[in-house]
């Protein structure tokens, strides 16, 4: 008898497993069907979300990659045609062939430069938009960034317009000029602070109240990560906030994840989205364009 068991219930108990996890994923599959039918259709219906998970095995699903073009819930704050609702130097910022574009030469250098979107402020939010950063330079998207507050002058800068220039969280892109430069875009940069770069690409990182930043994690390697930035083309950049934590997506690729646990801190305030066009080296020609901005306000 005790033979018999041993060997039927190993059997027994794999059987069991089975059924559980077929049990959990028939359930799985119930509830989703009842909360599509209290949505108030099925998925053939007009305007119903329709399932695009990955089945596994046991009735498990993968989730479905996000569609960087579906704007469901989202708010488009830039028209393609106007700078209606933005503020920037009218030398710098323009409108052209649907995007905002700032240029700099070595006519009309730039060290710093912002355009900033008065529409409304936000802190809770996915922003996903379109950028290129051509020949030199850098750029990066302001978000819950402020106006108006003291700013050190860069070397060539003069008497900076306050209401033009920004401070707070930044979400990096460079044009690889050099080796350093190569590495920044992707990372969490609050700009105009003394907290610089937070997060460097790659990185998981948190900061505690009263502490300094640490490294939780990596996301992979920085040279690596580098490969999925297109040069001298359009890139999708994706932008997600939830209080304390920041996540920075680049065409598909998560390149940085910061957590600020500081309440008190500057990133953890509502404020303004805007672009930013830095000329390096001083001089040389380069171009920042953005277009397809969109953002969803969970805030």
């Amino acid at each position: 008898m005790k033979e018999r068991l041993a060997i039927w219930l190993p059997c027994l108990m794999a059987v069991s497993l089975l059924g559980h996890r077929q049990v959990i994923g028939q359930a799985t599959q119930d509830t989703a069907a009842a909360a599509s039918k209290t949505a108030g259709g099925n998925s053939a219906s007009p305007g119903a979300r329709v399932d695009k998970r990955i089945k596994r095995v046991y009735g498990f699903y993968e989730p479905a990659p996000r569609d960087f073009n579906d704007h469901s819930g989202y708010t488009r704050i830039f028209d393609g045609v106007s700078l209606k609702n933005w503020d920037g130097d009218p030398a710098i910022w323009h409108v052209k062939d649907g995007a905002i574009v700032g240029e700099a030469n070595k006519e009309n250098p730039v060290a710093n430069s912002y355009i900033s979107f008065r529409g409304f402020e936000a802190k809770d939010f996915d922003l996903k938009l379109e950028i290129k950063v051509e020949n030199a330079g850098g750029a990066g998207i302001q978000y819950r960034s402020k106006t108006g507050l003291p700013w050190e002058p860069r070397p060539g800068q003069k008497n900076p317009n306050l209401n033009w220039m920004m401070t707070g969280p930044q979400a990096d892109f460079w044009f690889p000029v050099d080796a350093d430069a190569s590495e920044w875009t992707g990372q969490f940069y609050s700009e105009n602070t003394p907290l610089g770069i937070l997060a460097w690409r790659g990185q998981v990182v948190e900061s505690a109240p009263r502490g300094y930043a640490t490294l939780v994690g990596n996301i992979g390697d920085r040279t690596a990560l580098g490969g999925y930035v297109k040069v001298n083309d359009w890139n999708q950049y994706l932008m997600m906030a939830r209080g304390g934590t920041f996540i920075h997506v680049i065409n598909g690729q998560l390149m940085t994840v910061y957590v600020d646990d500081d309440p008190t801190s500057s990133n953890n305030s509502s404020g303004l989205i805007g672009i930013e066009i830095e000329g390096y080296p001083q001089g040389e020609p380069m171009k920042v364009s953005v277009r397809n901005i969109w953002i969803k306000k969970l805030q």
